[in-house]
């Protein structure tokens, strides 16, 4: 089982690295105990006091309290093509690190699709996007690992034609029946004849579709490029302020990793800073 390794960096004074460490290991918990035996991939999470600690070849979640560009958080590939992802510090911060997590394991490149029947009648089969936790990312269904709270995620029988009595569909069973929206859920399809991409979304009981149309990737994945368009999942995900704790010390990486982390560290600040620039010029 190929192991995918991932960096908890807060770039933050909102969150110490001891509110990080408990956030760390129930990531770890859920991707071992939860996560690895339903969808046979593992992973490691571990905290890291910069960005430029983190090695090269971890996958870095980001925490910072100055993502106010509607479609800055979340996830995103640098330019070599690799995934992180951009967290808002909040009051549900550790729901959110785990719905990026989940999804970062799920689909760490953003391409991936399954087919299934769609949701909206007369579209017939189309191409979902895999995003394990929008479905159920609502946090009145998120559960708890060691006092802290983490997202649900659907399994792969979420995408099966039909509904059998003894099949798991996410992992705490909310979602009870295949390609179920639970309240403030959402899910992304597009349909492969035409190109064209939708969603549906499930506010106050009730389904709602989406088109967005045509979409061009511009060298970005399917996932960052359907994200960047779907706001309001995000802001509510992000809720409000944390307290402020007084940042605790950590180790220093060996000093022959410094160099390659280092670098990639510059990388993806220019990538975040690139980012926010296209974005406040839209």
């Amino acid at each position: 089982m190929l192991t995918r390794y991932v960096a908890l960096v807060s770039e933050t004074d909102e969150v110490s690295f001891a509110q990080l460490a408990e956030i760390a290991s129930a990531l770890q918990k859920q991707a071992t105990r939860d996560f690895a035996p339903i969808w046979q991939i593992s992973a490691t999470v571990s905290v890291f006091e910069s960005l430029r600690q983190a090695p090269s070849d971890y996958w870095p979640i980001i925490i910072r309290d100055d993502i106010n560009e509607p479609g800055a958080a979340g996830y995103h590939t640098d330019s070599n093509g690799q995934p992180y992802a951009l967290v808002q510090a909040s009051a549900n911060l550790s729901l959110t690190c785990s719905h990026e997590f989940m999804e970062m394991l799920g689909d760490p490149f953003g391409n991936r699709l399954v087919a299934a029947h769609s949701l909206k009648d007369g579209q017939g089969r189309v191409n979902y996007l895999v995003e394990v936790c929008d479905p159920s990312e609502g946090e009145q269904f998120a559960y708890s690992i060691n006092g802290i709270r983490v997202s649900d995620f659907y399994t792969p029988n979420f995408f099966d034609p039909v509904f059998a009595p003894s099949v798991r569909y996410s992992f705490t069973g909310c979602i009870e029946r295949p390609r179920q929206i639970l309240e403030d859920g959402y899910i992304s399809w597009m349909i492969p004849a035409t190109r064209e991409w939708w969603q549906a979304f499930v506010r106050g009981g009730e389904m709602t579709f989406h088109r967005l149309g045509v979409l061009q990737r511009n060298g970005r994945s399917w996932r960052e490029t359907v994200d960047s368009l779907t706001f309001e999942p995000f802001a509510r995900l992000m809720g409000g302020n944390i307290s402020h704790e007084k940042r605790l010390a950590a180790s220093f990486a060996p000093q022959a990793n410094l160099q390659a982390s280092s670098g990639r560290a510059d990388q993806i600040h220019q990538d975040i800073d690139n980012l926010l620039s296209q974005l406040r010029g839209r």
